[in-house]
């Protein structure tokens, strides 16, 4: 399992785990961030600290330290 900041560009992957806490958590879920669902990385910005997903036909950008905290299959 990874981390999903570590997924490379194109690649689509399942939504494992979520282990952010409290309002973060909160607004991850509300962004349709659960169990099961798949992201795929569309492009990833300078220095690799903000990449945009495709979750749900919705594209999101979500910073390095809020990434790291979805563990993906």
């Amino acid at each position: 399992m990874k981390k999903l900041y570590e997924i490379e560009v194109g690649n689509i992957v399942k939504v494992y785990n979520l282990s952010a806490k409290d309002l973060l958590k909160e607004r991850l879920l509300a962004l349709g961030l659960t169990k099961g669902v798949s992201v795929e990385v569309m492009r990833k910005g300078p220095k690799d600290n903000l990449t945009v997903y495709k979750i749900r036909g919705a594209m999101i950008a979500l910073r390095k330290e809020e990434a790291s905290l979805i563990t993906v299959l």
